[in-house]
């Protein structure tokens, strides 16, 4: 069980790579050990990676995994202002609950869930889905309608590639890295961790600036202690998303924070720094490990991809999922219980001793760390389906991010669209197919509908955005004519509108179950970007969709030194780099011309650093048994590993 932990905590704090690649790692060890040991080890590891996530989430602004990416909403807000203790320990301190109340009820239930699993089909499903959807109202900021447009550009883009009912390719061009749609880590680190990057690389200074770190233990403790309500109600969403299969851990974090948030008054810190948006998804996707655990165990039914290498490796080493975990291997049930439990303990002690040297990285200059973060993102993005266009559709979607960031678009709304995406159309086709449209007047449907719509009333009534409630551009405009000054944003809408028509069009093409789903996005999206475009064409510069953060820092005299374009520039040279000369090389040319030009470190430092980087980069990839991408130059000339 340490075992697992410890490389649960070092995989954990790498962003992105996730419960998958961990668990893939154990399988070859696994073999010829005893069923109770191999399972405390695969737990520990399970159990303690949501955990090790909240560093690089809090200190970084880079989700550490896909149930991390709401905690980097608060969590890294506090850490630029020199709080990152605070923030770690009331996070460690959520997970462990979390990751105990799973467990109490993984054993509560262990007997009853048969039923209560069984009675979710394909209905309660899609309402269960449309219930993750209404959360775009508590996520949508000033405006309503750049969310629910950011929505319906998340579900187009998660309906790419073949369609669950017909298995038609939509939006794929012919392009075969699109059959499969794009990867979860592609768009998650594009939307989020880039346009993150680029804001601190406009600045030469720390993350956490010159704040000191603080005495934040005691404190941190202190805020779970004043909101456990919170961090109960919390993990038991966890528990509840966990349990059924489909949902996990991509929206667990999600639903958590929307939940803190349309039961919070005062939501005016919210993305700004508020210690309760780190309480509610660390509290959740802890929990949400025991939760899934239960038709993993009891019927063979991962909730995750997580889940699906853990059954795997169950049936390696001789267990049978199903009805004998309850009567015949009940020992072993209760060895993953009380593992799980243990091992939460254990980790979150363990990052308690671990997290003051970590936090002394947001002291850094970020022009020193910006460069690793790069290459990081780019080496996980790459291990998606492990093809240079998982890079390209990196950089793509990181242009998308940083321009939806600089307009006051809603990242999280986006990110929920596509995560439900797929969810969302095929349980919504199998409800047809089961049951007509008489599966509305389903009484676990009409409960869950009730639900929803309190959630849209309570999201209307307090919405904020990844930033909290959004400075409004003040009538002080630049001195330039007002159309202008917001050509930018019509630009932007206007090619999202563009993209929801090439949709529109795209969807026409195709058979009524494969064409449904997508036209019924496209035409809510079209609606929104019109009424959207009227908005900032008509609108005074005071309207609550006109939001330009570049117009904003230019009249406050606050505009950051570099421009918004120079780091993107750096992603795109890296990732230019890998495409023609492989990706070791790249890094190497990359690092030595960032930290001379960029950073102005001296020679001497440039290849110290650079050293550093090819050689941690080939470390993991050994360790973890990954690839690189090759280029141009490995097509034509045959170089030996780690070149090739």
């Amino acid at each position: 069980m340490f075992l697992g932990i410890a490389l649960g905590l070092a995989i954990g704090v790498l962003p992105a790579l996730g419960g998958i690649a961990g668990l893939s790692l154990l399988i070859p060890f696994i073999y010829g050990m005893d069923q109770v040991s191999a399972l405390a080890m695969l737990i520990g590891l399970l159990a303690i990676m949501p955990t090790g996530d909240t560093f690089s989430s809090i200190l970084l602004g880079i989700p550490g995994g896909s149930s991390s990416q709401a905690t980097v909403l608060d969590g890294f807000p506090l850490a630029k202002k020199g709080e990152a203790a605070r923030a770690l320990s009331t996070a460690f301190i959520s997970s462990m609950f979390g990751g105990i109340f799973g467990a109490v009820v993984l054993t509560g239930f262990v007997f009853i869930a048969r039923p209560v699993i069984l009675a979710f089909g394909s209905a309660e499903l899609f309402m269960l889905a449309l219930l993750g959807l209404s959360m775009v109202a508590v996520l949508s900021g000033r405006s309503l309608v750049k969310g629910i447009a950011a929505c319906c550009l998340g579900l187009v883009i998660g309906s790419i590639g073949a369609a669950p009912a017909t298995g038609e390719f939509r939006l794929v061009y012919d392009i075969e890295y699109l059959y499969d749609g794009i990867p979860l880590v592609v768009v998650g680190m594009g939307v989020f961790a880039i346009p993150e990057i680029v804001d601190l690389m406009r600045s030469n200074s720390a993350i956490a600036g010159e704040m000191p770190l603080g005495k934040g233990w005691t404190r941190g403790i202190r805020d779970w202690a004043n909101n456990w309500f919170l961090s109960l109600r919390c993990a038991a969403v966890g528990c509840i998303v966990g349990v059924i299969p489909g949902l996990g851990g991509s929206v667990v974090d999600w639903i958590a924070y929307g939940h803190a948030v349309q039961t919070t008054k005062d939501t005016s810190n919210f993305g700004k720094g508020d210690i309760r948006g780190v309480i509610a998804p660390e509290s959740a996707n802890n929990a949400m490990t025991g939760g899934a655990m239960l038709p993993t165990i009891l019927f063979g039914i991962p909730g995750s991809g997580a889940m699906a290498v853990f059954l795997g490796c169950m049936v390696l080493i001789g267990i049978e999922p199903g009805p004998s975990m309850v009567t015949t291997d009940l020992h072993l049930t209760y060895t993953m219980i009380w593992s799980l439990a243990l091992a939460n303990i254990f980790g979150a002690l363990a990052c308690v001793a671990l997290a003051r040297p970590i936090s002394g990285l947001t002291k850094v200059p970020f022009q020193y760390m910006a460069p690793f973060l790069m290459v990081m993102i780019a080496f996980a993005a790459f291990q998606s389906t492990r093809s240079v266009n998982d890079l390209l559709a990196l950089l793509a979607l990181g242009v998308v991010g940083v321009l939806m960031k600089r307009f006051g678009w809603s990242r999280p709304a986006l990110l929920i669209g596509y995560v439900l995406a797929p969810q969302a159309e095929t349980f919504l086709y199998q409800a047809v197919q089961f049951n007509g449209w008489e599966f509305l007047t389903r009484t676990g449907v009409i409960i869950i509908g009730l639900m929803t719509l309190a959630s849209v009333f309570f999201g209307l009534r307090n919405r904020v955005d990844e930033h909290g409630n959004v400075v409004p551009v003040t009538d002080d405009v630049p001195d330039v004519p007002q159309f202008r000054a917001h050509l930018p944003q019509i630009g932007f809408a206007a090619a999202i509108f563009g993209v929801m028509v090439i949709a529109l069009y795209d969807s026409l093409q195709h058979d009524f179950l494969g064409k449904v789903f997508p036209l019924s996005v496209t035409v809510v999206g079209i609606v929104m970007l019109g009424v959207l475009l009227w908005e900032l064409w008509h609108g005074k510069p005071g309207h609550h969709s006109h939001f330009d953060a570049e117009l904003i820092d230019t009249q406050s005299g606050s505009a950051p030194p570099r421009g918004l374009w120079a780091g993107l520039g750096w992603m795109a040279a890296l990732i230019l780099l890998a495409v023609l000369l492989g990706f070791v090389l790249a890094v190497a040319v990359f690092f030595l011309a960032f930290m001379r030009l960029r950073a102005g470190a001296t020679w001497l430092r440039s290849l110290h650093l650079t050293a550093w980087a090819v050689g941690g980069i080939i470390t993991a990839a050994w360790l973890l048994t990954l690839n690189f991408p090759s280029g141009l130059l490995q097509s034509v000339v045959d170089l030996p590993w780690p070149l090739r």
